[in-house]
């Protein structure tokens, strides 16, 4: 990977929205990495990897996920002074990101692989648990990793009759619908999300919004690993 140019690409996501995918910036010891922007929300995202243990016969494939104090311009404060253990938020984001990744490595393989993303910024606005997910896909893109690849993730909110992707936390509280949606081309590997009421119909609309999306997000992940990605 040539970690002393820098790549970008930039997703529209619709509703005056776009996320920036750039790599070749920071963590350029790693197997894959890239800073993901969604407004002034800002992600970094990387993967480094092991040869398999002997005696091994399961992937062990671990995705943390941290938010630190200065990412919202603050630091700890009171009797405790250090970040601390990961809260369940974060242990929660790091669980969305791991299920659509985890079943799109080539069976038989065992190698070690690590997965880590860094709120680098938060804006108060634009949540980051999507942003992590599509850092990780991301990431092994660029990565020489086994990974089939890459995928889509976002969240699709529906306010005044209109789906929107990534809504802002604004948006949300107006929103009848939380869906989060991670999946390959014309393939869901995973939803999960709440609604005030929804019917089948406006669920299956939901779910071809997402689609449209996330074939965005792919063609823009595959551009970037063709520029920057190692083989």
């Amino acid at each position: 990977m040539n970690q002393t140019k820098e790549h970008k690409v930039t997703i529209d996501i619709g509703h005056g929205k776009s996320i920036e995918i750039s790599t070749g910036k920071l963590a350029g010891l790693a197997n894959g990495s890239c800073v993901l922007r969604l407004g002034d929300t800002t992600l970094l995202a990387a993967c480094c990897s092991a040869k398999a243990r002997e005696g091994v016969d399961f992937l062990p494939l671990q995705v943390d996920y941290r938010e630190k104090y200065s990412a919202a311009g603050r630091f700890p404060g009171g009797y405790i002074k250090r970040e601390g253990r990961p809260n369940d938020k974060e242990i929660l984001t790091a669980r969305l990101a791991d299920r659509p990744v985890r079943p799109l490595f080539p069976e038989g393989f065992f190698g070690e692989i690590q997965i880590h993303s860094l709120l680098l910024s938060s804006d108060g606005e634009n949540e980051p648990d999507m942003l992590s997910a599509l850092g990780a896909s991301a990431a092994l893109a660029l990565s020489d990793l086994p990974f089939q690849g890459p995928i889509g993730a976002l969240r699709v909110g529906h306010v005044n009759g209109e789906f929107i992707a990534n809504p802002t936390l604004v948006e949300m509280e107006n929103s009848a619908l939380n869906l989060v949606y991670a999946g390959l081309i014309d393939k869901v590997i995973m939803i999960e999300g709440d609604a005030k009421q929804c019917s089948e119909e406006l669920l299956r609309d939901a779910m071809l919004f997402a689609n449209g999306i996330v074939k965005k997000q792919i063609a823009a992940q595959n551009e970037l690993a063709k520029l920057a990605g190692r083989p």
